[in-house]
């Protein structure tokens, strides 16, 4: 297939990229319009702009298949969040329909539902546009809603394998406590070419966890058990401590850490594996295995 692969070059659209390829796939990917394409196969492409279905069409000419995995864990005035999560991929979608390019597969969020960030509501937005058109019979769209996606690039992790390697960990009570299941990204890439390959009748929602749910604790507990460290001090922020360093990194823009980042990694991510299992063929990448699986 021709796929069009928006977000290529971030860590999951990377992921994403190398695996189509391995299986045979022919992949246009979206780059940066502030980067000069290297290839023919390298496409210039605005998430921040790029609004209207008229900026898309030209692009999906000759595709068969669309993946989205663009994405941004807070609004800036580069990328503004409603652009990236929702006003770009609604006009991706309506030109997919308009194009005749049925399929279509969205990288979502598990936890969005009932969640009032900025996240969740725009990633809900671009959701109900996919299903509605779905409904008019112009997609075939699967849309995959990760826990926390595991491997070397990604920035969460490497921050979750930074804080395994200390033997002190100080951190907010709400984070430790949520309860995730973490998916490796080479999982979540097979899922994908799974969807456009061996499983192409697949449309819906699909659910992309590992078998097991454990505390944002207990997860940073086991990287650093398969690192080869003894256990750790684990330390509980106090409340207070907690809402001022969340409102200090509302103060700056580049910082991950702000009030919507503890809204969303305070709250439990879990779902049901049988979904990411049945897709792949095979019980997913479980938590205590992901350092050997993922970390390369």
């Amino acid at each position: 297939m021709r796929i069009l692969l928006t977000g290529s070059t971030g860590f999951i659209g990377q992921t994403l990229h190398a695996a189509l390829t391995q299986a045979g796939h022919t992949v246009y990917g979206g780059i940066s319009p502030r980067q000069s394409p290297r290839n023919a196969l390298q496409v210039p492409m605005d998430f921040a702009h790029d609004t209207v279905p008229t900026f898309w069409l030209p692009r999906l000419e000759g595709i068969d298949a669309v993946v989205n995995a663009v994405g941004v864990l807070r609004d800036s005035r580069t990328r503004p969040i409603a652009a990236v999560h929702r006003d770009t991929p609604v006009a991706l979608f309506e030109a997919c329909a308009q194009a005749g390019v049925q399929r279509v597969v969205q990288i979502s969020a598990l936890g969005i539902d009932g969640s009032a960030t900025q996240y969740a509501s725009t990633k809900r937005a671009a959701e109900d546009r996919l299903w509605a058109l779905a409904a008019q019979h112009k997609l075939q769209p699967t849309i995959l809603r990760p826990s926390v996606v595991f491997g070397r690039g990604g920035d969460s992790s490497a921050l979750f394998m930074n804080l395994a390697r200390l033997p002190a960990v100080l951190l907010p009570g709400p984070v430790l406590d949520a309860r995730v299941q973490p998916v490796s990204v080479h999982d979540l890439a097979a899922a994908v070419v799974a969807l456009l390959g061996a499983a192409p009748q697949t449309a819906g929602m699909v659910e992309c966890v590992g078998p097991e749910s454990l505390t944002m604790g207990q997860f940073i507990a086991s990287l650093r058990q398969q690192l080869g460290y003894g256990p750790a001090w684990v330390l509980r922020m106090p409340p207070w401590l907690t809402r001022v360093s969340a409102r200090l990194g509302d103060a700056v823009p580049a910082s991950p850490w702000c009030s919507e980042t503890l809204a969303m990694l305070g709250t439990d991510n879990v779902g049901n594996p049988a979904d990411l299992a049945d897709l792949l063929g095979r019980t997913a990448t479980h938590y205590r295995q992901l350092v050997a699986a993922a970390w390369r």
